[in-house]
């Protein structure tokens, strides 16, 4: 069997202090991921990866090709250094939670003429959202005809195109129940092993790229935001602007659901009230720290 010229090991490829630094901060101040000097060995094993790609034989190289801004490579970058784990309804007490006590005032509105938006903030292959829309189909089978939508987003292009096409393998669907999966891809069978995302769900969803650490475009304001798992990467500071900026893009009342081992911290706990596990409600009016 033939090897190709730039075929290495991991072993093969020095992996420096130097290196890891110069990742660490690309990823921080780019991407506002914190990496810690523990990671390095798992980081060096998913870059190496790339470096046989690219045919490098060092990461000074590699370091450079990245921090000199190469867009196509950051694409790559980032999607290497973060884990895309994710299953349709995931932590399914957010969604009995939405759909008890937050989605049916939120469709009211809708049927109202009223304006309704949710974010599923780092959707990554699509299953929260669609797990969103098939939530609020279940209860508003009309929801179509209102202005109810999801704006989906996530950094990583590559999981955003794999969300965006609404095609799973039957054997990677994971679902609390039967019942929760019909909502998502009917009764349809799936033909070689593929099902479809019903097209009604889809129809809800807007799927765009965006880093968490840039500036937001979006100018309306959120009734419901879902950013799950997705804070695990920042540091504390960097988590607490977050929960602010979100704070800043919501509606008085709405909802903010976060991952299991996340936690609301900063100044935000004063505009925050917590409703659940990992579940917190805008308040009208922020609370003045001094007086609690």
């Amino acid at each position: 069997m033939s090897t190709a010229p730039h075929s290495v090991r991991s072993a093969d490829i020095p992996f420096a202090d130097k290196d890891f630094q110069v990742i660490a901060r690309i990823a921080k101040t780019s991407f506002g991921l914190h990496l810690e000097p523990s990671k390095k060995a798992l980081i060096q094993s998913r870059l190496t990866r790339r470096l046989r790609v690219l045919g490098l034989t060092d990461f000074g190289a590699y370091c450079a090709l990245v921090d000199q801004g190469d867009a196509a490579e950051r694409d790559v970058f980032i999607s290497a250094l973060t884990t895309n784990v994710t299953h349709f309804y995931r932590e399914p007490h957010h969604f009995e939670q939405l759909e008890q006590d937050i989605l049916p005032k939120l469709i009211e509105r809708a049927k109202a003429r009223g304006r309704v938006r949710l974010w599923s903030a780092g959707c990554s292959t699509g299953q929260e959202p669609y797990s969103l829309a098939g939530s609020i189909f279940k209860l508003c089978p009309d929801v179509a005809r209102h202005d109810l939508r999801i704006l989906a987003t996530d950094i990583d292009s590559k999981v955003l195109e794999a969300a965006q096409g609404g095609s799973y393998r039957a054997d990677e669907c994971r679902f609390p129940s039967d019942a929760w999966r019909t909502r998502v891809f009917g009764d349809r069978k799936a033909p070689e092993g593929i099902l479809e995302v019903h097209p009604e769900l889809r129809k809800l969803i807007t799927f765009r790229r965006l880093n968490l650490m840039d500036s937001w475009p979006m100018s309306g304001r959120f009734d419901a935001i879902m950013c799950r798992n997705v804070a695990i990467y920042f540091d504390k500071p960097t988590q607490a602007r977050l929960w602010q900026r979100f704070a800043e893009q919501m509606v008085p009342g709405g909802m903010l659901f976060i991952g299991h081992s996340e936690r609301m911290h900063g100044m935000a706990e004063s505009h925050f009230e917590s409703v659940g596990i990992t579940a917190y409600q805008l308040r009208p009016h922020p609370v003045d720290p001094s007086n609690s």
